[in-house]
C-alpha cells in the first residue's frame, strides 16, 4: 500500500456557494459516489443525497482520479492510497479518504450539488433559460455519463453503449441526460440493477465526445 497524501488542508465548514463551476464539480462528484456505493431501493427518497463516506473504493484508477480531481476543485483535502491484491489474477483497489474535519463540508456540498444538478437535468428545460444556463445544463449532463462511464459497470455489446447502476435515480438522470446531448437511451430494469444504454452509431458518439476531457492541469 502507497499513501499519498493530497491537497493542503483546509477547514471544510462552510461548503462552495453553487457556482456554475462549482455545481458542476460536486455534482459530478455525488454520481460517481452513487455509482460505487447507493444500492437500488425503492423505498429511499427520490431527491435523497447519498451520504459520502469517509473512504470511497474503485477497482479503477482513472475513476479514482476524477473523483481525486472533483475534490480538489471544491478544496476537499483527500488521501489516496493504493493496494494491490489476488493471486494468479492481480488487480488494483484505489482507496479514497477524507479526514474527519473535512466530512461536515464535503457532504454539505456534495448534497446540494446533487439536488440542484438533479433539478437542472430532471426539470426540464426553462422557458427563457439563458444560452449559457442551456450550456451548463449540457455539462452537468455530460459529467453524469462521464461518471457512469468511469465507475458504473460497462455492459458493451456490438450494437449497444450500456452501463449498469444500482441507483434507480441516478440511471433516470442518465436517461434524461443523454437526450440533452441528443443520444436517444433506453432504461431496462433489472434485478438489483438498472442497464441504461445508447445504441452503438452516432449516439454512442456523441456521448463519447461530450464526456472527453482535455489535458490534466499542472494543479490538479
Amino acid at each position: 500500500m502507497n499513501p499519498i497524501l493530497l491537497d493542503r488542508p483546509r477547514s471544510a465548514s462552510t461548503p462552495h456557494p453553487l457556482d456554475w463551476l462549482t455545481l458542476t464539480a460536486a455534482f459530478e462528484a455525488a454520481c460517481l459516489l452513487r455509482c460505487v456505493t447507493s444500492p437500488m431501493t425503492t423505498r429511499r427518497e427520490r431527491s435523497a443525497p447519498v451520504h459520502p463516506p469517509q473512504r470511497v473504493e474503485f477497482n479503477r484508477e482513472d475513476a479514482a482520479q476524477r473523483l481525486r480531481h472533483l475534490l480538489h476543485q471544491l478544496d476537499v483535502p483527500v488521501t489516496h492510497d493504493r493496494a494491490v491484491g489476488g493471486l494468479r489474477r492481480r488487480y488494483e483497489l484505489h482507496r479514497l479518504t477524507v479526514s474527519p474535519a473535512q466530512q461536515p463540508g464535503y457532504a454539505a456540498t456534495l448534497h446540494a450539488g446533487w439536488r440542484r444538478g438533479r433539478g437542472e437535468l430532471i426539470g426540464g428545460p426553462v422557458r427563457g433559460a439563458s444560452g449559457s444556463r442551456q450550456v451548463w445544463r449540457t455539462r452537468l449532463a455530460a459529467g453524469a455519463w462521464r461518471a457512469a462511464l468511469l465507475a458504473g459497470g460497462r455492459h458493451i455489446r456490438r450494437h449497444i453503449l450500456g452501463i449498469r447502476v444500482t441507483d434507480r435515480d441516478l440511471a433516470a438522470i442518465l436517461v434524461r441526460s443523454a437526450a440533452l446531448l441528443d443520444a436517444p437511451a433506453i432504461l431496462r430494469p433489472g434485478t438489483g440493477c438498472c442497464l441504461v444504454s445508447v445504441p452503438h452509431g452516432p449516439a454512442r458518439d456523441r456521448i463519447m465526445r461530450a464526456t472527453e476531457l482535455g489535458p490534466p492541469s499542472p494543479k490538479s
